[in-house]
């Protein structure tokens, strides 16, 4: 069954989605997505064609993906505050034939290069300029035409990710796994959405957690979603108020900010009856200091783009225990794998396993990184390493590999390093993850210069910003004489970090 008919059973007149302000029903949404959908058809769209679409959380998305996803082509959200070369090796790598570019992702898409890229079109909507664009509009224009059936096992969306271990790449998501991630969340009173809530959009729908946990499970059940195009604390407070939001999914710097937030009521969240966390670490300094200030506890969980992405949540445990990830959902499978590859013994640390019809099938065109992660017998290899207590409540206690978070977003060390190294100036880089008070984490590098070069440290961080999405250039450089090694001569990132 095609993912995009989650949006068929609702009633008419029943609100989908809040943007800018501008409600639209369901009724309204299925004849625009069926028509958009029919033009695609005709624009020559065919099943298993990637597309990508590059904009912010609003209408212009929702619909268009949709409609892409309706028509049978292979959705790839990429983030439209992206540099332009890292836009053009993600396109190219997926081999994209059509694009969607909003007024967010103009600029990034207006600088790569299309040599390598077998894009056939290039759609804008009204008021966005770029060379060799066709205007969107034009595809609403046809009479709306049924969805393409797809298998369970066909490709739905492909996400670039950081991944388990490597550089980053696309993860491939079915419109299976992603069905069964929303059933397993639905299938607990603790997550489930009904057609009465309202849903805070504001998790940017190119990142797993705001596409499938957010906008795909409360067009599921029927519920409103309000997008929001950034996260402002004060704004969202706003819409939250205005369009009486009850449930809310976040990353820890949003509740963070509005613990911190200066004259926001004690009473700013009482129409708000689920608050998630998920996509970092949620530090229990802030769970206790948002909860203490408003009421509303913060149910933290635990997932990966690799399942679709939802694996655990302590509200399916139904205590929010300080620093625990919770428990798995109904329908996931979770063992804790020690280093012989045995069921680690209670309370002993082993890496987090899971199996379930939401693991994923695989990364887009490379088999040696599937077969690294996904066992023989279906079991994705996280490399996240865990405890679990006496009431079956997990708890992060190290990566095992050196992935960054920022906001909820993943970095490899690897991909920034690649970037730094390319300066002419630049002998050697290596890139750690370093603790924030607002993110998480940040990007820190130590670098040494070639002998006798002389370069600062801004104009690394400009040449980095340059090639590289905003979150995954470095904050701070420092230069060295020597990075620190093992004895195999690999660097030692551990003695790096302060």
């Amino acid at each position: 069954m095609n993912l995009a008919t989650i949006i068929e059973r609702h009633p008419d007149d029943a609100v989908a989605v809040i943007s800018r302000g501008r409600p639209t029903t369901y009724g309204e949404l299925r004849r625009q997505v069926g028509a958009l959908r029919a033009g695609l058809i005709a624009l020559g769209v065919r099943p298993g064609d990637r597309v990508a679409v590059l904009a912010a959380n609003n209408w212009f998305f929702v619909v268009f993906y949709l409609a892409a996803l309706g028509a049978g082509a292979v959705v790839v959200p990429l983030n439209p505050a992206s540099a332009s070369r890292e836009l053009e090796r993600e396109l190219a790598a997926i081999g994209a034939l059509v694009a969607v570019v909003g007024p967010s992702g103009r600029d990034g898409f207006a600088g790569i290069d299309r040599a390598d890229i077998p894009l056939e079109h290039v759609l804008v909507p009204e008021g966005v300029k770029l060379p060799g664009s066709e205007p969107l509009q034009q595809l609403f224009g046809h009479e709306p035409v049924q969805v393409v059936e797809r298998a369970d096992d066909d490709d739905a969306l492909l996400m670039f990710t950081a991944g388990t271990a490597g550089p980053a790449k696309a993860a491939r998501l079915s419109h299976g796994s992603l069905r069964a991630n929303i059933e397993q969340m639905q299938a607990h009173p603790g997550l489930t959405a009904t057609a009465t809530d309202v849903a805070l959009g504001v998790l940017p729908l190119f990142h797993i957690y705001g596409l499938n946990v957010v906008l795909n499970q409360a067009l599921f059940a029927g519920a409103a979603v309000v997008l929001a195009e950034r996260f402002d604390p004060a704004g969202a407070l706003g819409l939250i108020r205005e369009h009486g939001v009850t449930m809310i999914a976040g990353a820890p710097p949003m509740f963070a900010a509005w613990a911190a937030l200066s004259g926001a009521a004690p009473t700013a969240f009482e129409g708000v009856r689920l608050a998630g966390s998920g996509g970092a670490p949620l530090s229990p300094e802030v769970a206790s200091a948002f909860q203490s200030r408003f009421g509303l506890p913060v149910w933290q969980g635990y997932g990966l783009t690799e399942a679709s992405p939802t694996v655990t949540s302590s509200s399916v445990g139904g205590v929010p225990k300080a620093g625990s990830i919770g428990v798995p959902l109904p329908g996931v499978d979770v063992r804790l794998v020690d280093v012989d590859g045995e069921d680690a013994l209670a309370g002993d640390p082993g890496e987090i396993w899971v199996r379930g019809p939401n693991v994923f099938s695989g990364y887009w065109e490379d088999a040696d990184a599937t077969a690294a992660v996904i066992t023989p017998d279906g079991w994705l290899r996280t490399g996240d390493i865990a405890v679990v207590d006496d009431d079956g409540y997990l708890f992060i206690v190290d990566r095992a590999k050196d992935l960054i978070i920022v906001s909820g977003f993943n970095v490899y060390p690897a991909e920034v390093e690649e970037v730094l190294l390319e300066h002419e100036h630049v002998a050697e880089a290596a890139v750690v993850g370093v603790e924030h008070p607002y993110s998480g984490e940040t990007v820190t590098a130590c670098v040494v210069p070639v002998a006798g070069a002389h370069v600062e440290e801004d104009e690394l961080i400009e040449f980095a910003a340059a090639r590289l999405a905003r979150y995954k250039c470095p904050t701070t450089i420092t230069f060295v004489d020597q990075l620190p090694q093992g004895l195999v001569g690999k660097v030692l990132r551990r003695a790096l970090r302060p």
